[in-house]
C-alpha cells in the first residue's frame, strides 16, 4: 500500500461523516469504466477542505490499497498560469516513471498509459477551473480525483462530477472540536463563556484552532478577558492562519466584484436577493450578476439559493463580512459605503411602498411615492390594476403580500440603519408599508421597536405633523397588542394633539379619523366596549363627511365586532354584512377575509350555523394565502366552535390542535 504525498493527519479532526457519505456512496453507484470519479470540494480558505480531501484519500487506501497522489497546483502556476506539463512530471514521478517524456503530449500519454487500469485516488489541491485540471483526469473507473477549490468548477467534467460546498460547523460540533483543542477545566467552569468563544468563531475550523492555542497559551487567564482580547484580534488583523489567503482571493476580482464583496459587509444584517444586490452596488443587473458569479468562483460565495429557488437570497458569512470589513477599511473609496447604504435604504423603500399598494390598495397614507432607484432592477411584481381578470388580480396581491412577508427582516433593518444614520424621512416613510405586513402578522416581536424607531425619526425631523401622527398610531396599536395599554395610551395623546393642527386636506381628515378609530380599538382592548362603540360611531360619522368608503367599511366591520363584544350578535350581522360586501367589491382581500370571520361569528351566534361556516371557511383561506399565521389562528379557533355547535367534537379538537401548532411556531402558546 502506497501513500504517496499525504502529510501526517491533523489531530482532532470531527465532523463532516454527511460530506463523507456522500462522496463514498457516489463512488459505488460511478459505472462509467474509463474516466475517473471526480469530485469538487469548495468554499473559502478555513474550512478545512484540504484536510477532508486527505482524510478521504486516507480511508479510500486504507479500503483499496490503491495509491494516493496529491499535488498542489498553485506551485505550478507562472504568473497565475498553471504548467500542466510540470504536474504531470511530478505527478509521473510519483507514479514511478523512470524516464518521463519531454514532448507536453506525449507526457500526457505516459501518464494516461500509467493509470489506465489503476486503482488510485488524485488529490489537487487549489484548483482553479475545470479545464486546466482535465488533462490530469486518469481514464480509470477505479479512479477518484478530490479538486480543493476556493469556488465551484463547471466546465469540469460536464457536470458529472460531484460537487460539495463546505459550511461552517453547527455550535454543537465547535464545541465538541473546542473541547478537544483545549481539554481545560475553565471551559466546563464557565459554560456560558465557552459557547460566547464557540459563537465568535462562527463555526470557522481555523478560527476555533486559533481560538484553541490562545486559550492554551494564556492558562492563567479568565475566559471572558480571552474572548475580548481574541475578539478585537479576529476584528481588526482576521484569522493568521487564512488571512493572507483571502487577501490573495480578493486581490484577484475584478472592482466591480471587489466594490459589491465590500458592501455586502456594510448593509445591515440580513441575506438579500439578487436585485437587493444589484441595488446595493448600483451598477445594473448584468453588472452584479458578473460580479456576484465571480465572488462565486472565488469562494466568497454561495449563489445555488439564488439559481435555484426563486426570490432566492445571498449574504456574506460571517467571518467573510469581516475580512471584507478589514479591506474596505484598506481600499474603499470616501464616501463609498454611504452612497450605497442610502441607495439601498431608497431602493427597499421603493419596492416596499410599491408592495404595498400592490397588497392594500389605494389606502391613507402619509409618504409620498420615492422615485424608482436608477441602476437596480424592481422585485418581481406586478400591478394587479393592470389586468382584467380578477383571478389574476388577486394572485398579484398576494404575491405583493408575501414580498413584505418574504423581506421584512430587511426592511426592519432598513428602518434601524436610515434612523441611525440620520435619515429619518426614510425611516418613518419605510414604517408604512410595514402597517401593511403587521396588519396580517401582528404578533412579530421586533413590531413594536421598529414602529417606535420610526416614530422617533418622524418626531426627530419635526417638519411633517401628519407623519408623527401617524407613527405615533402604528406605535399605539402594537403597544396595546402586547398588553401595554398605558404606553398605548400614551402614544395615543400624543397623536391626538397633533392631530389638532392637522389642515383641511382630505388625507388630514382621514388622519383625524384614524386617530378616533384607534381611540375606541384601545378602548376595546381594555375591555371598555361601551365606549369603543361611541368612539366608533363618532369615527364612521367622520369618514361619511369626508366621504371616505374605505373608512365606512373599515368602521362597521369595528361596530360589528364590538357588539359581538358586547354580546349583540343581531345589529353586529346588521353591520358586517353591508361591511363584507364593501371589502369585497372595493377588493380589499384581507378585509374581505377578517369581515367575513366577524361575520361567521356573529351568524353563529344566532344559530345559522351552515352560513356561519361558509364563512369562516372562506376567511381561513384568506388567512392561509396571505400567510397570517396568526391570523389563521383566530379563524381556527372559531372553526372549532363552529364544530363544536354542530357537534363534531374530532374537527373541533383538529381546529384547536392546529391552531396551538401556528402560535407556538410564533412563540404564543
Amino acid at each position: 500500500m502506497t501513500t504517496t504525498g499525504l502529510p501526517p493527519e491533523i489531530p482532532h479532526f470531527v465532523d463532516r461523516e454527511d460530506e463523507t457519505a456522500q462522496i463514498f456512496e457516489g463512488l459505488e453507484e460511478w459505472n462509467a469504466p474509463n474516466r475517473a470519479f471526480p469530485v469538487v470540494l469548495w468554499g473559502p480558505a478555513g474550512l478545512g477542505r484540504r484536510e477532508l480531501a486527505y482524510r478521504i484519500a486516507r480511508t479510500w487506501c486504507a479500503r483499496t490499497g490503491g495509491q494516493v497522489l496529491t499535488a498542489d497546483l498553485d506551485r505550478f502556476r507562472l504568473r497565475g498560469q498553471l504548467d500542466v506539463g510540470d504536474v504531470l512530471g511530478h505527478l509521473l514521478t510519483l507514479l514511478g516513471a523512470e524516464k518521463i517524456a519531454a514532448q507536453h503530449d506525449d507526457r500526457i500519454m505516459q501518464y494516461w498509459r500509467m493509470t489506465g487500469n489503476e486503482p488510485l485516488i488524485l488529490v489537487l489541491d487549489n484548483a482553479k477551473c475545470g479545464s486546466e485540471v482535465a488533462p490530469l483526469l486518469p481514464p480509470s473507473g477505479n479512479a477518484m480525483v478530490i479538486l480543493v477549490s476556493r469556488g465551484p468548477l463547471p466546465d469540469l467534467a460536464d457536470g458529472t462530477e460531484l460537487e460539495i460546498a463546505l459550511s461552517a460547523f453547527p455550535e454543537s460540533v465547535s464545541m465538541e472540536l473546542l473541547g478537544l483543542l483545549v481539554r481545560d477545566r475553565r471551559l466546563a467552569a464557565d459554560p456560558a463563556a465557552a459557547r460566547e468563544l464557540v459563537r465568535l468563531c462562527s463555526g470557522l475550523p481555523a478560527a476555533l484552532r486559533a481560538a484553541g492555542a490562545w486559550v492554551r497559551r494564556n492558562p492563567l487567564l479568565p475566559l471572558s478577558r480571552l474572548i475580548s482580547e481574541l475578539s478585537t484580534q479576529f476584528k481588526e488583523q482576521g484569522i493568521s492562519e487564512v488571512e493572507s489567503l483571502w487577501d490573495e482571493t480578493y486581490a484577484e476580482l475584478r472592482p466591480a466584484s471587489a466594490l459589491l464583496y465590500r458592501l455586502l459587509a456594510g448593509v445591515p444584517d440580513v441575506s438579500l436577493t439578487r436585485e437587493a444586490a444589484a441595488a446595493l452596488l448600483g451598477l445594473g443587473d448584468e453588472a452584479c450578476d458578473d460580479a456576484l458569479q465571480e465572488l462565486n468562483m472565488a469562494g466568497f460565495l454561495d449563489i445555488r439559493d439564488l439559481m435555484h429557488r426563486e426570490n432566492g437570497r445571498i449574504r456574506l458569512p460571517e467571518w467573510l463580512g469581516d475580512h471584507a470589513r478589514r479591506r474596505a477599511r484598506l481600499d474603499a473609496a470616501d464616501g463609498e459605503l454611504d452612497a450605497a447604504q442610502l441607495r439601498f435604504v431608497r431602493w427597499v423603500l421603493y419596492q416596499s411602498q410599491l408592495a404595498d399598494r400592490f397588497a392594500a390598495g389605494p389606502r391613507l397614507t402619509v409618504a409620498d411615492d420615492v422615485l424608482e432607484r436608477e441602476g437596480a432592477p424592481d422585485a418581481l411584481l406586478e400591478n394587479p390594476e393592470e389586468t382584467t381578470d380578477p383571478a389574476v388580480a388577486e394572485a398579484r396581491k398576494l404575491r405583493a403580500a408575501h414580498w413584505l412577508y418574504e423581506e421584512r427582516h430587511t426592511l426592519f433593518a432598513c428602518v434601524r440603519l436610515a434612523h441611525a444614520r440620520g435619515w429619518d424621512d426614510e425611516a418613518w416613510q419605510l414604517s408604512e408599508p410595514l402597517w401593511t405586513f403587521f396588519l396580517d402578522n401582528p404578533h412579530q416581536t421586533d413590531m413594536t421597536e421598529v414602529f417606535r424607531t420610526a416614530n422617533e425619526s418622524a418626531v426627530r425631523a419635526g417638519t411633517n405633523i401628519s407623519a408623527i401622527v401617524r407613527t405615533y398610531c402604528q406605535l399605539a396599536r402594537s403597544l396595546w397588542q402586547t398588553g401595554r395599554t398605558e404606553e398605548a395610551g400614551e402614544a395615543l395623546r400624543h397623536a391626538a394633539a397633533g392631530a389638532g393642527v392637522l389642515g383641511d386636506s382630505t388625507r388630514d381628515a382621514k388622519l383625524r379619523a384614524s386617530v378616533v378609530e384607534f381611540r375606541g380599538m384601545l378602548k376595546g382592548a381594555r375591555g371598555d366596549w361601551p365606549s369603543a362603540v361611541r368612539e366608533f360611531e363618532e369615527c364612521l360619522d367622520l369618514h361619511l363627511a369626508i366621504p371616505n368608503p374605505y373608512g365606512e367599511m373599515l368602521l362597521r366591520y369595528r361596530l360589528g365586532e364590538a357588539h359581538l363584544k358586547l354580546g349583540d350578535p343581531e345589529p353586529a350581522v346588521r353591520l358586517l354584512r353591508p361591511a363584507h360586501s364593501m371589502a369585497r367589491t372595493q377588493g380589499r382581500a384581507r378585509m374581505t377575509g377578517r369581515t367575513g370571520l366577524a361575520l361567521g361569528q356573529a351568524l353563529r351566534l344566532i344559530g345559522r350555523m351552515a352560513e356561519a361556516r361558509r364563512f369562516v371557511e372562506a376567511s381561513l383561506d384568506a388567512a392561509r394565502d396571505r400567510k397570517s399565521d396568526i391570523g389563521a389562528a383566530d379563524v381556527l379557533d372559531v372553526l372549532a366552535q363552529v364544530a363544536d355547535d354542530e357537534g363534531n367534537t374530532a374537527e373541533a379538537e383538529e381546529h384547536r390542535n392546529a391552531a396551538q401548532e401556528l402560535r407556538q411556531r410564533h412563540g404564543l402558546a
